[in-house]
């Protein structure tokens, strides 16, 4: 199974993103959506779950949850805008952590939990790399790929 998974776009979908993530079977957003019109343009690729970040206060993304907790090919996944809000150790209990907000990319193995950031997605933010990213899901295990975008 191949999930996209993007964050921080802050109404801003960048066409580049939306390449990046084509093919994917479902597009996971961490946070810091913006306007409708990024839902929509994830949408007509493929499937969308998305939770609400700290920017989203008006139209869909505000009546978006603030977590989700999801699982594919019988491995649990932790959907969350800002990791430093986890309060409490996924280990045992969560395969992945998926955030945002940080605008950071993040692809890290910590015991048995993959966290991962897909970085900044929207506008550029200091001098960080414009990023979405991709997760292969089998029964065996999660690989993550970070993926900068040229823009």
């Amino acid at each position: 199974m191949l999930i996209g998974v993007i964050a921080d776009t802050h109404s801003k979908m960048r066409p580049e993103a939306l390449e990046a993530l084509k093919g994917s079977e479902l597009i996971l957003h961490a946070g810091d959506v913006g306007r409708d019109e990024v839902l929509d343009a994830l949408e007509a690729i493929a499937p969308v779950i998305a939770i609400r970040g700290n920017i989203d206060k008006t139209g869909r993304a505000s009546e978006l949850p603030d977590v989700q907790e999801l699982e594919f090919l019988g491995h649990a996944f932790y959907l969350l805008h800002d990791v430093k809000s986890l309060d409490f150790d996924p280990q045992g209990r969560f395969r992945v952590v998926i955030a945002g907000h940080s605008h950071k990319p993040r692809n890290e193995q910590i015991g048995d939990v993959l966290y991962f950031n897909p970085g900044g997605a929207g506008p550029r933010r200091f001098t960080l790399p414009i990023t979405v990213g991709r997760l292969a899901v089998s029964e065996e295990g999660v690989v993550g790929e970070i993926i900068e975008l040229a823009v």
